[in-house]
């Protein structure tokens, strides 16, 4: 159980060294990573000049040592509300956006590791019907996350142990909603259902929450956060090829 646990926290890092022997995949994630860039550099400023303006117009100012301090106080928590805000805006907007290419990225990881040669040519007509129906369930699969996550903030209505409950049931919430998000990918593409999905993520529990707690560090380590996406969907592509067993034996792995 360990060892599945840190195969899967390492593999969103060890899909870096994946994507550098195969450039084949970096051109499945260009416009992906264009979209990351510009959701999160975007977000990230918004926030910053939305509590600029906050903090000038009501904070007072002064040279004394405590407005200094407390100026500094202040901005350090605009700096911290403004990476959680860019962090669910980046989880939200960047998969929503870029999961048409997404499953691109899926399936040519999948050819790789089956040994496939070729690319099949690319028809604007099937991407585009394929695209509206991908963005239509990560748009639900979103929402959920959302409404969950606010359920759980909630729990600060609750005196004293509320506090104590929502950092770790929060954090379970997320790396859980990770591991069904990258995995989603590929049992889409199959054509398999959520109650499939679900049992799969059962089975290989501890392998899913070291994989979506690595997601989660990948999104916290700067310049990597643009990669995380395509990073999540190369990972969690080579963790099912590596654990699923539904296919023949002679298939390798």
């Amino acid at each position: 159980m360990e060892t599945n646990f840190i195969n899967g926290f390492l593999a969103p890092f060890r899909a870096i060294s994946f994507l550098r022997t195969h450039k084949k995949c970096i051109s499945y994630i260009m416009i992906p990573f264009l979209i990351n860039t510009i959701v999160f550099s975007s977000t990230a400023w918004l926030g910053i000049s939305w509590f600029n303006s906050l903090i000038n117009r009501y904070l007072p100012q002064g040279d004394a040592w405590y407005w200094v301090v407390l100026s500094f106080f202040v901005w350090t928590i605009a700096v911290m509300l403004v990476l959680v805000l860019v962090f669910f805006t980046f989880t939200v907007a960047g998969n929503l956006i870029a999961s048409p290419f997404n499953e691109l990225l899926s399936e040519k990881v999948e050819e790789i590791l089956a040994g496939k040669s070729g690319d099949k040519p690319f028809n604007l007509k099937d991407f585009l019907r394929t695209a509206v129906a991908t963005i239509v369930e990560e748009a639900k699969k979103m929402t959920l996350f959302i409404l969950g996550m606010a359920g759980l903030f909630l729990l600060y209505l609750i005196p004293g142990i509320g506090i104590l409950l929502y950092p770790p049931l929060a954090l379970a919430w997320t790396v859980s909603f990770l591991a069904v998000e990258y995995t989603g990918y590929v049992f889409s593409r199959k054509g398999k259902t959520f109650k499939e999905q679900r049992l799969f993520l059962r089975q290989h529990r501890m392998l899913m929450a070291g994989f979506g707690l690595g997601v989660l560090m990948l999104l916290a380590i700067p310049f990597l956060q643009f990669f995380c996406i395509p990073l999540g969907v190369i990972s969690a592509t080579r963790l099912w090829w590596a654990a699923d067993r539904t296919r023949a034996p002679h298939q390798p792995a």
